[in-house]
């Protein structure tokens, strides 16, 4: 079984260009993938989103993405059909549909650093706890519909940044189906607010991997600590790191993209993936 399981991420880490060597006998069947923009019917509305799946034919597992506090954008494009190409169907929504139409295409206007923040505030209020519980029930639903999607398998979840207390709500939302969830540099995720999203994991049945940005580290020191006691209390197996990258390093064309960061974070996401 562990064997297979490394097999199978090697060949999932070559699919998305994440080793520089040892990819050379690894068959590149599942690299292609389709799909493309959709829109989900939801509580509040619909929401516009990014859906891709490996190309032929085969049922995959489902993989939830959460964006940034930028939102939907070409960016995510890219990591949607590369998650794809690893042997998942991925949806990527527009978490902040209630507030503004983005539908991964262009990125949202550019803005001064204090006013972006003022709109990403707003968006991230409109989106509060109670909607992105809503929010993940419809789109874990959505994805279940799909032809090509494996039921039979636990669904997954991965959160950039914001996307990441989104990720930890979905796998409270819909226990049954979330295995495993994903949080690259969290933020909001584990806060002394009595309602953070890390103190509920109790209520979701997922392994969790995290992926921790050394800066925030610096600043939030403690946040790994609770992190790791809310897995242990919870019985859930949990696995906390600091990564030598900044925050946003997984964000093609970001200031702080850091491609070895990236992709050692998402392998490590996609070997917990894999041994759901």
């Amino acid at each position: 079984m562990a064997f297979s399981r490394r097999l199978f991420v090697l060949a999932s880490a070559c699919s998305l260009g994440l080793l520089a060597t040892g990819c050379a006998s690894t068959s590149n069947a599942g690299s292609a993938v389709t799909g493309g923009p959709v829109t989900v019917p939801m509580a509040a509305g619909s929401a516009d989103a990014l859906l891709y799946r490996p190309s032929g034919t085969g049922r995959w597992p489902a993989l939830l993405v959460w964006t940034d506090a930028e939102g939907l954008r070409p960016a995510y494009a890219e990591i949607g059909r590369k998650l794809a190409a690893a042997g998942y169907v991925v949806l990527i929504p527009n978490a902040y549909y209630r507030s503004v139409k983005l539908d991964g295409s262009v990125a949202a206007p550019a803005l001064p650093p204090a006013e972006a923040r003022e709109r990403s505030t707003g968006w991230r209020t409109a989106a509060d706890e109670a909607a992105q519980i809503a929010d993940s029930r419809a789109l874990i639903a959505f994805l279940d519909s799909q032809p090509d999607t494996d039921t039979t398998r636990g669904a997954m979840t991965l959160g950039f940044d914001y996307g990441s207390a989104s990720a930890f709500y979905a796998a409270r939302a819909v226990p049954a189906r979330i295995g495993a969830v994903a949080a690259l540099y969290p933020s909001g995720t584990a806060t002394p607010r009595p309602n953070s999203p890390h103190l509920f994991v109790n209520q979701s049945r997922a392994a969790y991997y995290v992926a921790l940005a050394r800066n925030d580290d610096a600043r939030e020191p403690g946040d790994k600590d609770d992190l790791n006691k809310a897995f242990a209390d919870a019985g859930l197996e949990g696995t906390v790191e600091v990564l030598a990258a900044d925050h946003g390093f997984a964000i093609p064309g970001s200031q702080a993209f850091d491609q070895a960061a990236a992709d050692a974070a998402i392998a490590r996401a996609l070997e917990l993936f894999a041994s759901r």
